[in-house]
């Protein structure tokens, strides 16, 4: 059959399957659902619609975006909210990505397709949303009912907390996770994940205890979920969805017999672990490596979780401002002899006094003082340049 035979749905399917050699299996679960979700849209209100030759951005494209916006195109009629506000942003985004790719390849490969149909100010605004890392009563509370319960779960999520690393990511560690990186020194080695990179993660002995802990306990796991996976350190009976919401609905138990008040998140056990390297002195690079970022502006979202620690930070700042400023003793010059001093030597006691104010400046509080101190230093400024002016014959000046 001819591409111009074909219906919109078999062109993007088609379509679809060419990308489907070169990504993921969920990748192309997702560009299927947004490829029905456009193509359900199109044929409901353009009925008439049948060829790609026809589609144009009005009143198709348009019609297509105010859908997105006003009301949740993946539910029908019947099932949506009258007060249906719409798509979050970040899935609005999504679905014009994936649209305009399927578009743009269909135009490369010959069909007659306008080159605007998706602009650049059709994407929504990003979401800008602040981390939520657990309060630390909170963060103790849930870390010590874990320990408590000592189950293959709990130990999976006290893995998660200890290195940062993401649910999926959990789910996906091999059995030999742990790997040696020099002597006495260990790591955790985290597979390609969300980001396409691995990376090694620095672990301690309670997070090596941790991960003993789980292959004992794996060993006591049914034999069907051992079969299933047996390269993996967390046993699960099929695919890692079922897993995912076992260790969701898990923490969800363990927050509450823990006494969490705030709704937790096995992405917050994450963002706890940033907050904490942050708050013992990691660096932005290191932390970057620590949490797999591939960019820099990922991590500086988790600086956020500091901001209410930086007026505690400035107020210690300056209780510690003598000991971070202290003034160094410096050496006046003495005279080349006993009972004289010439020019160039008192030019030095100059130099050497000028440099003390400076230094003393930042340990005055008062802002009067600091001005006193200032005019003071000009002066002595003014004195240098009044010794320049002296006659040579003056150069040298009796005791």
């Amino acid at each position: 059959m001819k591409p111009s035979q074909l219906t919109l749905d078999e062109l993007f399917e088609a379509q679809i399957q060419i990308l489907a050699t070169t990504l993921r299996p969920n990748t192309v679960k997702q560009y299927r659902s947004c490829a029905r979700c456009f193509l359900t849209h199109l044929h409901a209100t353009f009925p008439r619609l049948h060829k790609l030759s026809q589609l144009r951005r009005d009143p198709h494209l348009l019609s297509w975006l105010r859908s997105l916006a006003q009301q949740h195109p993946l539910l029908p009629s019947y099932r949506r909210p009258r007060s249906a506000t719409g798509l979050r942003n970040i899935t609005r985004t999504h679905h014009l990505h994936t649209i305009r790719r399927l578009l743009h390849d269909l135009a490369n490969h010959g069909h007659p397709l306008p080159l605007d149909l998706i602009r650049r100010e059709d994407f929504p605004p990003h979401d800008h949303y602040l981390p939520r890392p657990l309060s630390r009563e909170e963060d103790e509370r849930l870390q010590q009912q874990l320990r408590h319960m000592d189950t293959l779960e709990a130990n999976a999520l006290r893995l998660i907390r200890a290195t940062g690393i993401r649910i999926g990511e959990c789910i996906a560690l091999p059995l030999d996770c742990l790997r040696p990186v020099r002597e006495n020194e260990t790591a955790l080695h985290v597979p390609l994940g969300k980001l396409h990179t691995e990376r090694l993660v620095p672990v301690d002995e309670e997070t090596q205890r941790i991960v003993a802990r789980i292959l004992e306990l794996r060993a006591l796991a049914p034999v069907a979920r051992l079969a299933k996976s047996q390269s993996f350190l967390l046993p699960r009976r099929g695919q890692r969805g079922p897993l995912y919401g076992i260790l969701y609905q898990a923490l969800i138990d363990v927050a509450q017999r823990a006494g969490c008040t705030s709704r937790i998140t096995p992405h917050r056990l994450r963002h706890s672990y940033a907050s904490e390297m942050l708050r013992l002195g990691v660096s932005l690079p290191a932390l970057m490596q620590l949490l797999g970022h591939k960019d820099i502006r990922m991590t500086l979202r988790y600086v956020e979780v500091t901001l209410l620690d930086l007026q505690r930070e400035f107020q210690r700042a300056r209780q510690n401002a003598a000991s971070l400023h202290s003034i160094p003793q410096l050496p006046l010059p003495s005279p080349t002899l006993p009972g004289r001093a010439d020019l160039a030597t008192i030019r030095k006691a100059i130099a050497a006094t000028h440099h003390l104010l400076q230094l003393f400046q930042p340990q005055l509080e008062d802002p009067t003082a600091r001005r006193k101190l200032r005019r003071l230093t000009q002066r002595l400024l003014n004195i240098g340049r009044e010794l320049d002016h002296l006659p040579k014959n003056e150069c040298t000046l009796a005791g």
